[in-house]
């Protein structure tokens, strides 16, 4: 877990003829070696990074990535996420809003923003490979637990109309915002595992159980809201009712 902390979430490269499209950027700390691993598969360039959301684990080291020369993209709601951030000097010049598609090197890309980890979240897809990117909508690491966001407009409720809505694309992989990538029909257990979860805390919220009950119970059941998903239980139990 300290390794995955320490160099941030995962990021894709996507090769076409005329250039490398990046998914996230990690932290400032990883920027060389994330050159390297892409220059060990292409002598293209990075012509663009599209950033899953504005949280520093994905979107940091995308300032050094623009100075090399990559255009780099993010919603619009993220992109004001990353303005709102103390101390934070740099944002992206573009945010899109909505929807958005890149064709590079004949080959397209699909931008589409959703709501769950925060209020901005962009799933990228690349329909010629069947490849779609989650960011932290999904996350397949078993010491990083999914989480959303509240201070950045996150939702459960929303998660939950995001994750379907992926699921409505044509795509064989899914890589998440941390952990390994995952089938159709394993992101597909995931969303019901989490989707049981959330009908449970709804169900132990309407009885009026405390939030120390509620948690042993997540815990127990389902080996969450211990360690970094404990933050999130108070605002589920203003959200989930």
């Amino acid at each position: 877990m300290a390794e995955l902390i320490y160099w941030g979430g995962n990021a894709t490269a996507y090769v076409t003829d005329a250039g490398v499209v990046l998914v996230d950027s990690k932290f400032p700390r990883a920027h060389d070696d994330l050159v390297a691993k892409v220059k060990s598969i292409t002598d293209r360039p990075i012509k663009y990074v599209i950033l899953t959301h504005n949280h520093g684990d994905h979107a940091a080291g995308a300032e050094q990535l623009e100075k090399d020369g990559a255009t780099v993209i993010i919603s619009g709601d993220d992109r004001d996420n990353l303005a709102k951030t103390p101390n934070q000097r740099w944002i992206p010049a573009i945010g899109y809003v909505g929807q958005m598609s890149l064709l590079l090197g004949g080959k397209t890309i699909d931008l589409i923003q959703m709501r769950g980890h925060t209020r901005g979240d962009t799933v990228v897809y690349f329909p010629a490979s069947r490849v779609v990117c989650t960011g932290d909508l999904a996350t397949t690491a078993e010491s990083i637990p999914s989480i959303v966001n509240y201070a950045d407009g996150g939702s459960w409720s929303d998660w939950q109309k995001s994750i379907d809505q992926i699921l409505e694309l044509d795509f064989d992989y899914a890589i998440p915002g941390h952990g390994p990538a995952v089938t159709k029909s394993e992101l597909t257990a995931y969303r019901n595992r989490k989707v049981a979860m959330l009908e449970r805390f709804r169900a132990l919220n309407r009885d009026h159980k405390s939030q120390e009950e509620i948690t042993q119970t997540l815990v127990k059941e389902f080996n969450w809201g211990a360690g970094p998903s404990a933050g999130n239980i108070p605002g589920m139990m203003q959200e989930l009712r």
